[in-house]
């Protein structure tokens, strides 16, 4: 069965689909182990929290249209909504904890950094002692799942300790953390791009959300993140389009009205100036 995001559009996968291969599970949370070659070819979504342990493997993973090596000892974060694809060699062990959204919110608190930061770097290195630690938690929670009288407080628990694990590795690689920390009106806008981008495409707007003027909130992107306020706003609305072409069979008419374009030939010539091809040619290719 799949589902539909809050488009009505973009087939999800949900938890369901997972659970003819579970090795332990509850109703919202399975656990399942990753052993040699697979292979994700068609572009998806899933409305549930993905946590990859990988032990030994080699391969790539995409997530919203980018390349990550898969290596030893390696943790990927997949947040509901993003689009992935992975091919991993033989001889890959991995470990993977799928989570019910309304789940994951109990111990959601546990991952210290904003979640837009673990979406641009949604895969982390770990040290040995911190696999070691992540590796029994994760062995713990199934070992928990598979007990006749598992209790959800124990899972949550130890959900809540992986999570502290894994920002404590993450903080040495989000480079853009300290920019967001000591810029908060950057990182609000980069919320309000989040909420808004479909509709709103002018830095005026979100310039006034934030009580500033557009130059202002121009110059802050330039001097911190060294993009422009516009930009920042097309980069939002590009991932989407992709994920639209990927995901779903709606005409490109269709997705430059969901993006909120007025006619698809606007559309195209901003995809095209965003991404060096066509729409069609992002989709056939």
């Amino acid at each position: 069965m799949k589902i539909y995001d809050d488009t009505g559009y973009i087939p999800v996968l949900g938890l369901q689909e997972f659970r003819k291969g579970q090795l332990a599970g509850r109703e919202e949370f399975l656990f399942n182990e990753l052993h040699g070659e697979r292979h994700i070819d068609r572009p998806h979504k899933h409305d549930f929290f993905i946590i990859n342990l990988f032990e030994s493997a080699k391969g790539v993973h995409n997530i919203d249209f980018h390349d990550y090596p898969i290596g030893n000892k390696q943790v990927h974060v997949l947040f509901p909504g993003q689009v992935h694809t992975w091919s991993i060699q033989p001889d890959t062990t991995g470990y993977q904890l799928m989570i019910q959204q309304q789940f994951f919110e109990r111990f959601a608190s546990f991952f210290r950094f904003s979640f837009s930061n673990y979406m641009n770097h949604p895969v982390i290195p770990l040290t040995n002692d911190n696999f070691k630690l992540l590796k029994y938690e994760f062995d713990a929670i199934r070992d928990e799942l598979n007990s006749p009288d598992s209790v959800q407080e124990v899972i949550s628990a130890r959900a809540a300790v992986i999570a502290a694990i894994v920002s404590k590795e993450a903080e040495n690689i989000f480079t853009d953390l300290k920019v967001f920390q000591s810029n908060p009106r950057l990182a609000k806008f980069n919320m309000l791009i989040d909420k808004y981008y479909k509709q709103e495409k002018l830095v005026g707007f979100y310039a006034a959300k934030l009580h500033i003027s557009a130059n202002y909130l121009n110059i802050l992107c330039k001097n911190h993140l060294h993009v422009s306020a516009t930009r920042l706003i097309q980069q939002r609305v590009l991932l989407e389009a992709k994920r639209l072409l990927q995901t779903t069979d709606l005409s490109i008419k269709e997705i430059a009205f969901e993006l909120g374009f007025v006619d698809h030939a606007y559309f195209s010539n901003f995809f095209k100036a965003q991404s060096g091809i066509t729409p069609t040619q992002f989709r056939e290719g």
